[in-house]
C-alpha cells in the first residue's frame, strides 16, 4: 500500500490548490478525483471572476490550468471513486474503486452541488440558460430578462445583483413570503426591473436550443403563465458532498464540515476546503484560499509529528 503525506480528496479549486502548495512543500501528495480536473467548476462555460484572466475562462480549462500546476511539482493524481475513507486512525485510510491508500494528513475538498428543480429539460440546459450561480454567470445575461428561483438570502441577493445588470428580473418562490432577511425587503421593493411572483412555481422550462422563458404555475390556483426569459438561476440551496464522512468528523445542521478559518476539522490531521466546509462564500476563489490554508496546517501537523 502507497503511503503519502497527504491525500486531498476532490479535485476542484480548493483540491488542486491545496495539492500546488503541499508538493511545492515537497510533499508527497495524491489527489483522488472521481471525474475531472475542476470539479463543479468544470461544468461552467465561462469563468469571469477569477482573477487574472481579464476575458474570463472556461471552467474545464481552468481545471486543466489548476492540476497542470500541481503537476508541475509533483503532485499525482488519481481519478477514481472514494468508497470509505477511516479518519479517525493513524495513518488516515482511504479506500477507492482502484486501490487503498495511507496518509498522515487528509484534505477533505467534495465540494457541494446545487439542488435542482428536478424537471426533465434542467440538466441538458445548463449553461444554454439555466444556471446556478449569479455572481459566476450573471454578466452573460447583461441587458436580458432572467427568472432567479427561489426565497433565502442568496436567491435574493441573486436576484438584486442581476436586477443592477439585466433589463428585468423575476423573482419566483413557492411561499407567499420571502424567507430572507426582512434587510432586503424594502430594496426589493424599491427595485423597478424586479417583480416579485410569490406562490409560484415553474412546470416547464421553454428552449430551442437555449433557453427562451418558462411556465410559471401560481401554486394556489393553478393559473399558468408563460414568461419570456434568456435565463433562469436557481438558487433553492446546495447539498454538500459530505456523506462519506459522516459519523467521522463535525458537521453543521446543513451537512457542512464544521471547519474554520485554519481548515482545521474535529480530526487531528483533518481539514476541509472548498464549498465543502462551513463558511460565509462559497466561490472558486475562496476554495482556493482555503486549499491554501489547508496546506499550511497539514504541514504544520507533520512538523509535530515528526
Amino acid at each position: 500500500m502507497v503511503h503519502y503525506d497527504t491525500v486531498i480528496i476532490g479535485g476542484g479549486p480548493g483540491g488542486y490548490t491545496a495539492a500546488l502548495y503541499c508538493a511545492r512543500a515537497g510533499l508527497k501528495t495524491l489527489v483522488l478525483e472521481k471525474l475531472s480536473p475542476g470539479g463543479q467548476m468544470a461544468t461552467t462555460s465561462r469563468v469571469d471572476n477569477y482573477p487574472g484572466f481579464e476575458d474570463g475562462i472556461d471552467g474545464f480549462e481552468l481545471g486543466e490550468k489548476m492540476k497542470l500546476g500541481a503537476d508541475r511539482f509533483g503532485a499525482e493524481s488519481i481519478f477514481t471513486d472514494v468508497t470509505s475513507v477511516e479518519l479517525g486512525r493513524k495513518p488516515k485510510l482511504v479506500h477507492t474503486y482502484d486501490g487503498d491508500y495511507e496518509a498522515d494528513t487528509v484534505i477533505l475538498a467534495t465540494g457541494a452541488s446545487p439542488r435542482t428543480l428536478g424537471l426533465p429539460e434542467e440538466q441538458r440546459l445548463q449553461n444554454r440558460g439555466v444556471a446556478y450561480c449569479a455572481t459566476c454567470d450573471g454578466m452573460m445575461y447583461k441587458g436580458k430578462t432572467v427568472i432567479v428561483v427561489g426565497g433565502g438570502d442568496t436567491a435574493v441577493t441573486d436576484a438584486l445583483f442581476l436586477a443592477k445588470i439585466c433589463a428585468h428580473v423575476y423573482l419566483i418562490h413557492r411561499r407567499e413570503t420571502l424567507r430572507a432577511s426582512k434587510s432586503y425587503l424594502e430594496t426589493i421593493r424599491n427595485t423597478e426591473n424586479l417583480t416579485f411572483l410569490p406562490e409560484s412555481k415553474i412546470s416547464a422550462i421553454l428552449h430551442e436550443k437555449k433557453v427562451t422563458g418558462a411556465k410559471v404555475e401560481n401554486i394556489r390556483t393553478g393559473e399558468m403563465t408563460v414568461l419570456a426569459c434568456d435565463g433562469i438561476f436557481v438558487a433553492i440551496g446546495r447539498i454538500p458532498n459530505s456523506g462519506l464522512f459522516s459519523g467521522q468528523v463535525d458537521m453543521d445542521e446543513n451537512g457542512y464540515i464544521a471547519a474554520d478559518e485554519t481548515t482545521r476539522t474535529s480530526i487531528p490531521g483533518v481539514f476541509a476546503v472548498g464549498d465543502v466546509r462551513a463558511k460565509p462564500l462559497r466561490q472558486i476563489v475562496t476554495a482556493a484560499s482555503d486549499g491554501a490554508v489547508a496546506s499550511k496546517y497539514a504541514e504544520e501537523y507533520l512538523l509535530e509529528k515528526t
